[in-house]
């Protein structure tokens, strides 16, 4: 029997995730071995503090602050640092190195992936980051291989398992948000400090990955329009459930024609990230906890949807592994590595652009013609009302009536509908505009 090649991998990082790849590299050695075609030998881990406190029991002597010395011995770079940098510069040095490189980091890949793309392709090496969307969900080797013949129209993605859980609190318990974030922070679901998860910014540079991917042209984070959701009220909550709907932050890429006055028109794609009303009936509207999916709809395939743990150390820890693997077995074979491919160059579109539906809160005054008044200015506007309902309230105190309307638009471009909700606003007949939010799947 052909005793097998050794090929060394540099592990940087030691947190959640890094700790769990590290004991499965241990633990599964022989059978990492029989599936990449080589042993994958962990010749070390770089951490800022050797002696600092673990929830895995590894072998102190793999521990190092030399990253650098590190990375330069290796076949394969596994990182898990997070950040920006130091990241970029190790990744920059393993790929002119030769080694290839597999990395969770949504951040930077979503900031400077092109960079780190060309120089992977100037060293016909694998660089690879499935752990960096959706966790242990495989939706960018599906993407970027399965539906290599397909044409991908739209991708619509729960990518962000503090968002959901915090949503979900509010849909299935009534809690306000400061009391679902609190509950996902004592869970563990949310950081100390949840700017990211709950601004939005997390599921933003996993939309640019997502968007680049499925359709061939390189979106950094700066393309893509973010909304978190702090915003969202449980009386939003209740209102959309009223309606049969549930709110989730939606990362979303689409292709879309667009109109254009010198060329008669073109495509472009939308990359956005905000809360979205869904449907009950929508098959991410069954998406609880921190639980995340990704929807996604091609010419050929029809509807796909994928879904699964979205973050957490061995979940995460299975798409590091499989990347690796992957990357191995590229060592082992020869020939250039898998990285990405960019035929297209689709513009990015502005959120003026999105084509979406609209869901608008109204307290009007309850008088004869405020219907007809504003139905009048939606088509005005080119927006069409698919669904108006009407609630009557009475102000205990002051004992005039008012009455709730709850809209739901058809399909129209942003511009016209948040055009649409200013001209509203405008009318003498409407008290308050209660909430504007994005609606999908109807």
């Amino acid at each position: 029997m052909t005793e097998l090649r050794t090929l060394k991998v540099a592990l940087l990082g030691c947190g959640n995730v890094g700790a769990q790849v590290a004991r499965i590299l241990i633990e599964d050695a022989d059978t990492l071995a029989a599936r990449a075609g080589a042993k994958l030998q962990l010749s070390g881990i770089a951490v800022r503090n050797v002696h600092a406190k673990r929830d895995v029991d590894l072998p102190q002597d793999l521990f190092t602050t030399d990253a650098d010395t590190l990375v330069k011995d290796a076949d394969l770079v596994i990182e898990l640092m997070g950040g920006i940098e130091p990241a970029r510069t190790l990744i920059l040095s393993a790929l002119r190195n030769g080694a290839c490189v597999v990395t969770g980091n949504k951040a930077l890949v979503a900031q400077d992936g092109p960079t780190l793309h060309e120089e992977a392709d100037k060293a016909g090496v694998q660089l690879s980051y499935e752990a960096a969307v959706a966790g242990a969900i495989p939706i960018l080797r599906p993407i970027r291989d399965s539906l290599a013949g397909d044409r991908i129209t739209r991708v619509l993605g729960i990518v962000n398992g503090t968002t959901n859980f915090i949503l979900d609190q509010m849909d299935t318990t009534g809690a306000q948000f400061a009391d679902a974030l609190a509950e996902a922070q004592r869970l563990g679901y949310a950081e100390a400090d949840p700017t990211a998860d709950v601004e939005g910014h997390d599921a933003a540079a996993k939309a640019a990955i997502l968007a680049s991917l499925s359709f061939h042209t390189r979106f950094a984070l700066e393309n893509v329009h973010c909304e978190g959701i702090t915003s969202v009220t449980a009386a939003d909550i209740a209102a959309a459930k009223d309606a049969g709907f549930v709110i989730k932050l939606l990362a979303i890429a689409e292709k879309l024609h667009v109109a254009d006055t010198e060329t008669g028109g073109g495509e472009g794609v939308s990359v956005r990230v905000h809360p979205t009303l869904l449907p009950r009936e929508h098959p991410l509207a069954a998406v609880h906890g921190a639980f995340n999916a990704v929807f996604i709809e091609a010419e050929n395939a029809g509807e796909l949807m994928f879904y699964g743990q979205g973050a957490g150390g061995t979940p995460t820890a299975s798409a590091v592994l499989g990347d690796l693997v992957s990357a191995a077995r590229s060592l082992v074979l020869g020939g250039p590595g898998r990285t990405e491919t960019t035929t297209g160059q689709v513009a990015a579109l502005p959120i003026d652009a999105a084509v979406t539906s609209y869901y608008i809160g109204l307290d009007v005054a309850d008088q004869p013609g405020v219907l007809a008044r504003i139905a009048q200015l939606f088509a005005e506007h080119g927006v069409s009302i698919e669904i108006m309902r009407q609630t009557i309230h009475r102000d205990a105190e002051s004992n005039v009536e008012s009455a709730e309307l709850r809209i739901v638009t058809h399909r129209a471009s942003e511009a016209a509908l948040a055009a649409t909700v200013e001209a509203v606003k405008g009318l003498d007949v409407i008290n308050s505009v209660t909430s504007v939010l994005r609606v999908e799947g109807v």
